[in-house]
């Protein structure tokens, strides 16, 4: 079982949470909101809780992060429930747009907010997960072609830099990207993220870009601060063959399984600290089609297999065996919070095994703290251990499941 040391906390990502953001996202959602909701019947008209989401979901307002959260002004309200849930551990990160708005030009009153921010949680005994790059960059750089152009890159190192000089004081732990995977296969496979680039090659270039990216922050931040420790939050799904022992299938998700989850990991291993493992997906195949099982199903429609995260545990052990396993992201959207503390059970029993076999696992870290802005899903999906009431004044409610958890931490940390 889990001990006194354990990290148990929660996520968020600034732009899904902060409000007020101005970078080459919210750029993108004024332009696309329009269409996200017209095209809403035919992504989500298959959900069994169409009717409930329908008029948020064709509603363009939905796809504005907007005014957010406001987490940017009520954080301490969010870290007060960081406490009361018992919560020693808060992923967070920086709004790079709010730090140098336009290129070289830094914002002291921005910087003193995050420096106050931190030392916030450090004063409460709440260790801080700081995520450098979670998919927003300013306009400007943008603009410039973003990681799209291997020249920029230099300017991500200066930024890093100027991070490592200001912020580090409170933090012992980094993450410089959050899914570069997912980021590549929304923005440059699928083409439905910004900047909508469907080109396979620009993928691939961006992703080794991104490789690049990372290995020269981890550079810049282990000279300023050694025992700091860095790696990237990275999303890795529990391929499965649908027809176990059927050749074809077990060949195709061998691949699977390479390309998504270990083809970029295997080539920055050497500056990973620790495996920042997100997990949401059991994903099966028969073939080369993704077979997607119905039930039981997040509000979203996802597959929901929370044991799935113990095989990928020992895939990981058995890839870089004694680093460090820290769980960045793992949760379900549940907006009346039906699964949520099954979810949260069926987890805490493969994190218990998988420390009964000697991985290393040594933190959990639940998507996500509070119902957030989801993207080009928008606001409808709700991940929140909290609820927020956007129709009355932001108001925060914990939900029931995380009222279990608390306890369930509280027990668990007294027995240990």
């Amino acid at each position: 079982m889990t001990n006194k040391k354990f990290f148990w906390g929660a996520s968020v990502a600034s732009h899904q949470v902060e409000g007020g953001t101005e970078n080459q996202w919210s750029v993108w959602e004024l332009g696309a909101a329009s269409h996200l909701a017209k095209i809403a019947p035919k992504r989500y008209g298959w959900l069994e809780n169409w009717n409930e989401i329908k008029s948020q979901a064709t509603n363009p307002s939905n796809y504005v992060s907007g005014k957010g959260d406001d987490h940017y002004h009520l954080y301490k309200q969010d870290f007060d429930i960081l406490e009361k849930l018992g919560l020693n551990a808060f992923r967070c990160g920086v709004q790079w747009s709010r730090l140098e708005p336009e290129k070289g030009k830094w914002d002291a009153e921005a910087f003193d907010h995050y420096k106050k921010y931190l030392a916030d949680l450090r004063s409460r005994g709440i260790e801080p997960f700081f995520n450098i790059w979670h998919w927003t960059e300013p306009i400007w750089f943008s603009e410039m072609g973003g990681f799209a152009k291997r020249s920029n890159i230099k300017y991500f190192d200066e930024f890093v830099r100027k991070l490592s000089e200001e912020l580090l004081t409170d933090i012992n732990y980094v993450i410089t990207l959050n899914e570069p995977n997912v980021y590549i296969g929304y923005s440059y496979v699928e083409g439905s993220w910004p900047p909508q680039e469907k080109n396979i090659f620009k993928a691939i270039w961006v992703f080794n870009n991104l490789k690049i990216a990372h290995k020269r922050a981890y550079k810049i931040l282990k000279a300023k601060k050694p025992g700091l420790k860095v790696s990237v939050a990275y999303q890795l799904a529990n391929i499965q063959a649908y027809r176990p022992g059927n050749i074809l299938d077990e060949t195709v998700v061998k691949i699977m399984r390479y390309f998504w989850n270990w083809w970029w990991l295997n080539r920055v291993k050497n500056q990973m600290d620790f495996i920042g493992l997100n997990y949401y997906f059991t994903d099966y195949y028969r073939r080369f089609t993704r077979v997607t099982l119905k039930t039981p199903a997040s509000d979203l429609g996802f597959y929901m297999f929370p044991d799935g995260i113990l095989p990928l545990f020992e895939r990981i052990n058995a890839h870089y065996p004694n680093i460090p396993i820290i769980v960045t992201e793992n949760g379900v959207a549940d907006s009346k919070d039906q699964y949520r503390q099954w979810w949260l059970s069926e987890t805490m029993k493969s994190i218990d095994t998988a420390i009964s076999q000697n991985i290393p696992v040594i933190g959990y870290l639940h998507w996500s703290l509070l119902d957030n802005f989801e993207w080009y899903d928008g606001w409808w999906p709700k991940y929140g251990l909290v609820e927020v009431d956007r129709e009355n004044g932001l108001k925060r409610k914990i939900r029931p499941s995380a009222l279990w958890w608390a306890k369930e931490i509280a027990r668990r940390q007294n027995h240990s």
